[in-house]
């Protein structure tokens, strides 16, 4: 069964290539959805594939790319949404 969450990560996650890692890493896992700045300097990711597909970007998103140090990792299940692709915005 597909699924889509959103996960709001803070800390030093943008100028680091949090999204292009993010991106890379969803391909790899097999997800769809973006990965966004945010005006506060956080960075919003949604992952939108099987549960166990998530649940691994998830645990990729605790701690992110080598130069990331991620201070906190928020995430909430949505309502599914269909992407062709993992975007970056």
């Amino acid at each position: 069964m597909n699924v889509s969450y959103i996960a709001h990560v803070s800390g030093k996650v943008q100028g680091v290539f949090f999204r292009a890692s993010s991106q890379q890493v969803a391909i790899d896992i097999g997800l769809s959805g973006y990965a966004r700045n945010l005006a506060d300097g956080d960075v919003e990711v949604l992952m939108c594939g099987e549960q166990s597909q998530v649940d691994q970007m998830l645990k990729w998103l605790e701690h992110g790319p080598p130069q990331a140090e991620v201070s906190q990792l928020q995430k909430k299940q949505v309502e599914y949404q269909p992407h062709n692709f993992f975007s970056i915005s």
